[in-house]
This record gives structure tokens, C-alpha cells and sequence, in this order.
């Protein structure tokens, strides 16, 4: 058995997170400061160090003003200043701090790869004895098979899923292979998902999907598991690691050891989880694989075609959708019996302190929790409260999908087809006959025990009750409608019906000027459109067209002042006249003051 060398250094020790700002970073640094046994010396790209809003009365802000912490500007593409960072320190953690929404090839290899060849190049020559490096779970996935309770055996694939796992999987391999050269004892972390307050990939992800409404589909049977890690967890595995990495007992350096929560589970369902918390639908449509994939593909080439570039969250992509698709759960055993790893916080307490952290992402969604669903909306009222309403405002996504494709169809046969509208209806009907007749001729029970119900004749008949309140629906409405507005116009009293009728007259001109499919299709896509999202931002909308009837009144009060006088006059004795008839109707565009 070999000598524990950390037992005849001086306590405390000296240790350097590279990446120290970075979001795993955070949390080891914290960690590392709360068991009193370190000094540590934060590393990270920016200038200096710039504390955030709650970190100005931590326990980070105390350890600088004491020296148990201190910070070091590094660019670890420059040896130098790596070399300047952890001369005297004893144990260095590559977080590797690489922002995953970087583009640019070159500097994720210069980054990723380049930078751990030169902080293996300078731990060397500043005689650290151990290495630990922060890799991930991806650099065993091949973005195509599963991976079931994968362990530390798998191969790196000969295809990556993405560009930052291959090069993620070329530094882990350069930091093991390091191992034992120059007295350097090194070893690597996979932690699945990593979440947890400061996330800047996957909840704002998801966040951004359920903003734009594609956070409602379910890629697949939504039964897929995988293993997600609390930010946390990873921080005390590198802790772990750092104390079996020396001790001589455990097969410890040199290899790899996957880090999980050890509670895999639907990757929808822990989506769902992040979502309901911070107020958003959970995902509900399932869509096929294939589709979507064949979706991403197109977008792919569409986006290299016209040369787009989309700044800040990933777009849809053939990566992300297999990596959405697939099972990917791994085997913690080794870094439980060789590490003494095991999480220290929940992956339910983790996922309600995630949601904590990110409340102020809540604050504009449509779906906030504080919302009272149990008044309904305006636009609900409008149309009802009933089965229309149900449709129109996506209460039930299958059923309002059902029939909007249900009249895209009937809007292709009788609009786009190119035939007549007479021949349709035919072809149409025809279509229907037989569906009906082929539904009756096949028997009630068929092979594999299934059954094809009858359809009874009472679907084809109309009720006397049913046509009666038809025809007295029709009636009121006309009554109300059509023979009140006659009525008024007949009377010459009230301009502002006049006003409504002749404008309301002119835009249906208008839109007779279009051709009447354009004209059809456009109504479509509006109804089963615009009514949701006025119900999303009816605040907003309320606003706007409280700014518009001000800006109405004003244009009113400047037409007013630059009428002639005699149509002024005029306007004004008809108004009193209209008032001496009884009526207490006031012209909406005149200003009885001027």
C-alpha cells in the first residue's frame, strides 16, 4: 500500500478550479470552501472577479476578503497563465468552462482540447499531483442506439452526436492518458443532464421552447429514461474523487466514472416537472419520430442554404432530436464503491430548488401559476364558454388538430383541387358512400379479436326539436341583426350604425376584390389562431386598443376643429333634434363642447 503523500502537506491545502465561474464551477468552489480544508483559487476568462447579487453576503465573498479565496484571470489556451495560476497548488479540477452555444469550431478545439493539452502540459511543470477533469456522459453516445445502465466499459463511439461530445471525449482521453506521467494521477467525471441553479443551457432551453409553443410535443412514446445529475452532486463527486485519487487503495486513477442522481426517469417527465414549476403546460402531443426528424433535417438544410445563423438558444436539430428520443441511463456503481460517491441532495429537492432559482423566467409566460383559470377569459366569453370556445382557444390539442385538418382537408378538396365546386361536392359524397357502404360490409368481429361497431341510423337522422331550435336560432339572429339595423337605418337617426354598416359594407368589398380561397384560408388560419393568442396576451391587446380608441378620440377632436362651421352647426341641431325625439343616443364622433 502506498503512502497517502496529502497527509504530510500542510492543512489547509491549496487547490485551483479552472472554470471556477463556470455553472458546475460555482458550486465546487463553494463546496471546497465549506469544508475549511482548502484555499482555493478561482480561474476563469473574465478580467476580474464580479460577484452576483447573492453572492455579496456568502460564504465566497468572506473566503476573498480572508484569502481562503482568490481569483486568477486564465485563458487556458495560453500555458503561461495556467502556469501563473496553479504553481503551488497541490490538486487543479478542469471544469472546463466552454459555452455550448459556441459556433465557432476553432475555438471550441482551441478551448476544449488545446486548453486541457496545456494544463496537463502545466501541471507537470508546476509538480501537481492530481488532475480531475470534468467530462460528460455524451462522449459514450452515438446519438443512434440506446444506452441502458451504460457503464465505465463502453467505447467512445466512432461517430458523435455532436461536435462539443467529440471534443469533450478527445480531452477526457488526452487527461487519462496522462495519468502516472511525471508523478500526475488524473481522472474524469461523466455527469448525465447536469441541472441546477445558474443553468445556462437546459432550462432556459426548455423555457424558450414553452414561450414558442413547441414545448407542448412529446418527441416519441415520451417513455425514454434518463439519468439527470443535480449541479451539486457533480460538486461533491469531484470531492470525492480528489480524496480516492491518492489514497493507493481504490483503482482510481486513470479512469472514468459516470455521476448520476441514481434516479433515472422519463426525460418528459422531468421536462414536465421543470415546466409545471415555473408555471407552463406540461408536454402533451406526441409526434413520431421520424417526423420530426425528417423535420430536422429539413430546417438543417434550409438554415445551410440560406447561409442563418440564430443567436443564443439552440434551434431544432437531427442532434437534438435523437438526443430527445433516445434511452440514455448509466451504472454509478464504480464511483459508489470506488469513489464513496453517492448524491447528497434529491433529485426532487434539486429540480424544486432549480425551479426556485429560475421564478423570474415565469414572470411573462403565458401560463403563470398565479393565474385564476377558474374565471374565464374575455375571448372565452366571447365565444361562449362551450364547445367552440373548447376548439378555438387549443383546450384539447388532439381534438382542435382533428379539426383543423378536418377543414384544411375540405378547404383543399372544394378550393385547391382545381375542379368545380359542384364536381367536388359529387366526388366528395361519392368518397363518403363508400366509406359508409365498405364500413357496413366488412362483419362486426374480425381476426385478432378486434370488432368494428355498426353505425346505427339515428346518426343520419335530424330530430324535429334539433331543426326546430336551428330555425328559431336563425330566426333571432336575423330579428336581432339584420331587421334591428334596417330598422334603424330606416329611421335616419343614429349615424353611428350608419357608420358601422357602410364600413363594415366596405371591407367586405374589400375582401371580394381577393380571390374567395385566399379569402377562405385566410379566415382559417386566423380563427383557429387568433383567438388563442389574444387569450395568451389579453392584457397586452387590452392596452393596445385602449391606446388606439385615445389616439380615435384625438384624430375626432382635430376633424372637428377643421370642419366648416355650417357643417358643424348642422350636425350639432341635428344632435338636438335627435335628443327632443327622446332619444338619448350621442353621435360618437362629435364633441357636443366644441
Amino acid at each position: 500500500m502506498e503512502i497517502d503523500e496529502d497527509s504530510q502537506e500542510q492543512n489547509p491545502r491549496i487547490c485551483v478550479v479552472l472554470g471556477g465561474r463556470s455553472f458546475v464551477g460555482r458550486f465546487l468552489v463553494l463546496s471546497l470552501l465549506k469544508s475549511e480544508n482548502w484555499i482555493v483559487r478561482i480561474s476563469d476568462s473574465a478580467s476580474s472577479l464580479i460577484l452576483d447579487s447573492h453572492e455579496h453576503n456568502s460564504i465566497l465573498s468572506e473566503s476573498l476578503l480572508t484569502g481562503q479565496a482568490s481569483y486568477f484571470q486564465v485563458d487556458i489556451r495560453v500555458e503561461s497563465q495556467i502556469t501563473a495560476a496553479i504553481k503551488g497548488s497541490s490538486v487543479v479540477f478542469h471544469m472546463d468552462a466552454l459555452d455550448s452555444h459556441a459556433r465557432d469550431f476553432y475555438l471550441r478545439y482551441m478551448l476544449t482540447v488545446q486548453g486541457t493539452k496545456n494544463v496537463i502540459s502545466a501541471c507537470r511543470e508546476c509538480k501537481v499531483k492530481k488532475l480531475i477533469y470534468n467530462s460528460s456522459a455524451d462522449v459514450v453516445f452515438d446519438g443512434i442506439h440506446d444506452v441502458h445502465n451504460g457503464d465505465e466499459s463502453l467505447p467512445y463511439p466512432w461517430r458523435f452526436v455532436d461536435m462539443l461530445s467529440d471534443l469533450k471525449a478527445q480531452a477526457e482521453a488526452l487527461v487519462l492518458f496522462a495519468n502516472g506521467s511525471g508523478g500526475l494521477l488524473t481522472c474524469a467525471l461523466r455527469p448525465s443532464n447536469t441541472f441546477g441553479p445558474g443553468d445556462t443551457h437546459l432550462v432556459p432551453f426548455l423555457v424558450g421552447e414553452a414561450k414558442s409553443g413547441r414545448a407542448k410535443f412529446i418527441i416519441g412514446n415520451g417513455e425514454n429514461m434518463c439519468d439527470f445529475t443535480y449541479a451539486e452532486n457533480v460538486a461533491h463527486a469531484h470531492i470525492c474523487a480528489e480524496k480516492a485519487l491518492g489514497s493507493g487503495v481504490a483503482p482510481v486513477a486513470g479512469k472514468a466514472f459516470f455521476i448520476t442522481n441514481l434516479e433515472p426517469m422519463s426525460i418528459w417527465e422531468f421536462f414536465s416537472l421543470i415546466l409545471e414549476g415555473l408555471g407552463y403546460q406540461r408536454p402533451k402531443i406526441h409526434l413520431p419520430t421520424r417526423l420530426v426528424l425528417f423535420i430536422a433535417v429539413l430546417l438543417d438544410r434550409v438554415h445551410k442554404k440560406l447561409a442563418l445563423h440564430r443567436n443564443g438558444l439552440p434551434r431544432l436539430n437531427t442532434a437534438m432530436v435523437r438526443l430527445l428520443s433516445c434511452r440514455r441511463t448509466f451504472s454509478c456503481s464504480n464511483a459508489q464503491k470506488h469513489l464513496g460517491y453517492s448524491p447528497i441532495v434529491s433529485l426532487e429537492a434539486g429540480v424544486a430548488s432549480t425551479i426556485e432559482s429560475f421564478s423570474h423566467l415565469a414572470e411573462n409566460s403565458p401560463y403563470l401559476r398565479d393565474r385564476d383559470f377558474s374565471q374565464p377569459s374575455k375571448v372565452d366569453k366571447l365565444l361562449g364558454s362551450g364547445r367552440v370556445a373548447e376548439i378555438l382557444l387549443w383546450r384539447d390539442e388532439k381534438e382542435t388538430f382533428m379539426h383543423l385538418l378536418t377543414l384544411a382537408f375540405l378547404f383543399y378538396w372544394f378550393f385547391l383541387s382545381g375542379r368545380t365546386f359542384i364536381s367536388s361536392t359529387a366526388k366528395l359524397l361519392l368518397l363518403v358512400t363508400i366509406i359508409v357502404f365498405g364500413h357496413g360490409f366488412f362483419p362486426s368481429s374480425i381476426r385478432f379479436g378486434s370488432s368494428i361497431g355498426k353505425i346505427s341510423s339515428s346518426y343520419f337522422q335530424v330530430s324535429k326539436t334539433a331543426m326546430q331550435d336551428a330555425c328559431l336560432s336563425l330566426q333571432s339572429a336575423w330579428n336581432r341583426g339584420v331587421v334591428h339595423t334596417f330598422r334603424t337605418l330606416a329611421q335616419g337617426e343614429d349615424w353611428n350604425v350608419l357608420i358601422k354598416v357602410a364600413g363594415s359594407l366596405y371591407f367586405l368589398k374589400l375582401l371580394l376584390s381577393f380571390s374567395l380561397s385566399m379569402v377562405i384560408g385566410i379566415a382559417l388560419v386566423f380563427t383557429f389562431a387568433a383567438f388563442f393568442v389574444y387569450e395568451q396576451y389579453e392584457e397586452k391587446f387590452d392596452r393596445l386598443m385602449k391606446a388606439a380608441e385615445i389616439g380615435v378620440e384625438k384624430s375626432k377632436e382635430i376633424l372637428i376643429r377643421n370642419l366648416p362651421l355650417f357643417l358643424v352647426s348642422f350636425l350639432h341641431n341635428d344632435q338636438i333634434h335627435t335628443q327632443d325625439n327622446g332619444s338619448s343616443q350621442k353621435l360618437w364622433w362629435l364633441d357636443p363642447h366644441q
